[in-house]
């Protein structure tokens, strides 16, 4: 055995030079340079660079690498490219604390991030390199904002905000703790501003029905269905008469239209406040917005939770019933349903009817039961009566009392239609998407503000609009950029006179929408991408991501697609057609790894004593990767020795007995003996890794069976060379996708050969028939034994294999049998009583 040491700092650096230099990974877009082979485009969700990459971060990418090599192996041209999500809030905060410029901390950290992934041998094209926050980025970026703005699909309208009175600025959600700004402590007021919006709604149906087109996950399918929220019903219009408005609800019930009694608006309502304006209930009105607005929707739509709300001091007019109607505005109320405004039916709603019992409220009630015709009387009762079936009947209701509810729904829904008061409608808890923030470290808006012209689109051909430099990122009432005079005062595209530049910046899931579109034509400078190039690599063959952003990023994203495709920009309905949701890394206390909670895991350590191949094995190694899994650092060493060392040390002996780039490793012919235990386990291995790589990505399970095969050579030391060298390039080959490094340096010692530049192998059909299987032995559903059985023994011998087995001689100990369960060639099952 040699005496030499598996050493990955000699090793490592050794094939990242190669790779660098020769270019290895990356692809052409020359349809020349295809050489025929199908496509396939991996890739992992960009990473915001911030710091330095933590352990979650080589999960990711380590798992991502392992499919592209895989799919590189089976012969596809793969497309492999890497970017950084670069604006955002976390480095404009970091600059007001630092006073380190956001350019200049991103481009460090970038920096970082890059030589990491050169460190841990990810198969990057470098060549496609991008981050968001660069002007040859961004200025596409305003291009397709302009596009969707020519389309109509990007407006600007009244929302509300989170605003924070001492700090003079707009609080992102995730600023907001327990309803006080995060920097200073203080409480937190809505206020209402104009935002642009991206009009998504005018897709929900097409991203719904989609859904079933591509090859996600189903929960995260379920996720999007249900944010997207899909219902069927009626719009019903209610007028407050003192102002002339109109307020449509939308309702599931317009058969309950009769037992409305009371009318409740979200606390986000644009309008909340200007009902409430001078009237005695508005100094009310705005403590309580104030007060429920960062609540959770989560909270607010908790069905146990104490009802609170405030009058408005407006009434306004059912539309069957021509009462007036008090108006209030109530937290359980969400501004994701519907039009953020509810018809109150507290006989048949029970969050309805909990508010009205405070507020002493009336409850009538408009539907009963048919069998008994009986009239309810939820105020006795205690409960509304929330029962939504066929064998329903409307009372209470005039005209339509008698009638099935489903009857009286459709003829309640013509008769306000026929009347101009309401009509049949769908609606959705999707909301259309905000993208203005009123911060710095964010892609510009291309518009500016005419006095003659109004609002202008900025040029085509005056793109970028440049995010100028500034010292001071403090908001101060507005964005950071509104301080920039010289940059904000400008001139009008249209007619020359003053104008101002809009001083809202994008929201960065904008910037993250179509990054994985500009890498297929990176370093086009006349467009955005060439649409023949697009064509040859879109969609994404396979995504790879948390699965914390199944609704937005990925929401957003199917978006743009759509969009960009309905201005024949593109020539596909979806951008990612299949999805992996890899589990988080959780740090030694349990919890998710975060800075805020300090448990944070930095690769470098480990890298610097193991090597980043036994990273990489071990992140993939400790648990199946779609799950969650804990960090112990005691069990990499384990994965180091075991299967690195332990392969490496096999190579080296192995070669040091034939002339290195003359050792055959085809599979010897007609083994025997040993050497057949041996190829059969190859060949085992290759088929094993093989259906883990290709339907489940059980990437943990494959490693195992690459440790079984090297413990398996190493069982039998006396075996014909030829038969273990086989074995050996066999391991070295299928551990290259998770450890590059390794796999490449024993494949050469062995073979003379680069891995990366064979096929993947194939199993011998032949060798992977054994004349003997383990046979597992349960009593009751637990394994007491296992013992080997012929392969395609009959029912009889294995049920008698396994009652003669020790272990389950032991466990029965003269209990009944109530009946054995044989599955043929995998086990059997004893029941006792």
């Amino acid at each position: 055995m040699s005496e030499r040491r598996y050493d990955p700092k000699q090793i490592e650096p050794k094939w990242q030079a190669i790779w660098e230099r020769e270019r290895t990974w990356e692809v052409t877009n020359d349809p020349r340079g295809s050489d025929g082979r199908e496509k396939s485009y991996v890739l992992e969700m960009l990473p915001y660079p911030s710091g330095e990459p933590h352990i979650g971060h080589l999960k990711n990418y380590a798992l991502g690498d392992a499919i592209a090599h895989f799919q590189r192996r089976i012969g596809r041209r793969v497309l492999h490219p890497m970017g950084y999500d670069a604006f955002g809030l976390p480095a404009e905060n970091n600059a007001i604390k630092t006073g380190v410029h956001p350019r200049d901390a991103t481009n460090q950290s970038i920096a970082t991030f890059h030589e990491a992934f050169h460190r841990w041998g990810i198969s990057i094209d470098w060549s496609r390199e991008l981050a968001t926050h660069q002007p040859s980025y961004y200025r596409w970026t305003q291009w397709i904002f302009l596009q969707l703005l020519k389309r109509d699909l990007a407006y600007k309208k009244t929302a509300a905000v989170n605003w924070c009175p001492n700090d003079q600025t707009v609080l992102a959600n995730e600023q907001v703790i327990d309803g006080r700004c995060e920097r200073c402590g203080h409480l937190v007021e809505v206020r209402q501003l104009e935002q642009w919006f991206f009009r998504i709604t005018d897709y929900a149906d097409r991203l719904l029905d989609d859904l079933d087109t591509i090859r996600w996950p189903e929960h995260v399918k379920a996720m999007q269905r249900n944010w997207i929220g899909r219902s069927e019903g009626a719009e019903v219009v209610f007028r407050c008469e003192e102002l002339g408005i109109d307020y449509p609800v939308f309702t599931t019930r317009p058969d309950t239209l009769f037992g409305a009694t009371f009318f409740v608006m979200a606390p986000e309502h644009p309008d909340v406040f200007r009902l409430a304006e001078g009237t005695e209930h508005e100094q009310a009105v705005h403590e309580y917005v104030n007060q429920t607005i960062t609540e959770s929707a989560e909270l607010r739509g908790d069905a146990e939770k104490p009802k609170t709300g405030v009058a408005l001091g407006r009434t306004v007019t059912n539309p069957l019933t021509n009462e007036q109607i008090p108006m209030f505005v109530a937290d359980y109320v969400l501004m994701e349903y519907g039009t953020g405004a509810i018809m109150a039916v507290p006989a048949h709603d029970q969050r309805d009817y909990d508010f009205a019992k405070v507020f002493d409220l009336p409850i009538r009630p408009v539907v009963a039961p048919a069998d008994d015709g009986s009239d309810p009387d939820p105020a006795t009762e205690g409960a509304a009566f929330t029962a939504h079936t066929e064998n329903e009947v409307l009372i209470n209701s005039r005209q339509f009392s008698g009638m099935n509810a489903v009857e009286g729904q459709r003829a309640i829904v013509e008769w306000l239609d026929r009347e101009g008061k309401g009509h049949f409608s769908v609606s959705y808890k999707l909301r259309d998407w905000l993208v203005s923030r009123q911060r710095y470290w964010g892609c510009p808006i291309p518009v500016v503000y005419c006095g003659r012209c109004g609002m202008v689109p900025v040029p085509e051909s005056r793109l970028p609009v440049e995010l100028p430099n500034i010292e001071d990122y403090q908001p101060r009432g507005r964005s950071p950029l509104a301080a920039a005079e010289d940059w904000v005062n400008t001139t009008c595209p249209d007619c020359g006179g003053r104008a101002r530049r809009e001083t809202d910046t994008m929201d960065t899931f904008v910037d993250s929408s179509w990054y994985y579109l500009r890498y297929c034509d990176a370093h086009n400078d006349h467009a955005a991408w060439d649409r023949r190039v697009l064509r040859s690599w879109m969609p994404v063959d396979q995504y790879i991501g948390g699965v914390e952003h199944a609704i937005l990023h990925l929401m957003y994203s199917r978006f743009f697609v759509k969009a960009l495709t309905d201005m024949e920009l593109l020539d596909i309905q979806e951008p990612f057609q299949a999805l992996f949701t890899q589990g988080m890394i959780l740090g030694p206390d349990g919890n998710k790894m975060s800075k805020s909670f300090g448990n944070v895991i930095s690769p470098q350590p480990i890298v610097d004593r193991f090597g980043a191949d036994a990273a990489r094995c071990y992140v993939l190694f400790i648990g199946p990767p779609d799950q969650d899994a804990a960090w112990a650092d005691t069990g990499i060493e384990g994965i180091y020795r075991r299967l690195l060392g332990r392969l490496w040390r096999l190579a080296d002996d192995l070669a040091s007995d034939g002339a290195t780039g003359t050792v055959p490793t085809d599979q010897p012919i007609a083994p025997e003996g040993d050497e057949l235990t041996i190829v059969r386990k190859a060949n085992w291995a290759i088929d094993k890794v093989t259906r883990d790589m290709t339907t489940r990505f059980a990437f943990n399970t494959a490693l195992s069976a690459i440790i079984e095969l090297i413990n398996e050579i190493y069982h039998y030391p006396e075996a014909d060379p030829q038969a273990r060298r086989f074995a050996a390039a066999t391991a070295a080959s299928l551990v290259f996708p998770f450890a590059p490094h390794l796999g490449a340096e024993a494949y050469e010692m062995l073979t003379g050969r680069r891995v990366w530049e064979e096929p993947w192998p194939d199993a011998d059909p032949e060798m992977l028939q054994t004349e003997t299987f383990q046979l597992v032995c349960q009593v009751n559903g637990k394994v007491r034994d296992r013992v080997n059985a012929p392969t395609g023994a009959p029912r009889e011998e294995l049920e008698k294999l396994c009652l003669e087995s020790r272990g389950v001689q032991s466990h029965l100990n003269g209990q009944e049998i109530a009946k054995v369960v044989v599955v043929p060639d995998k086990l059997v099952n004893v029941v006792v009583r």
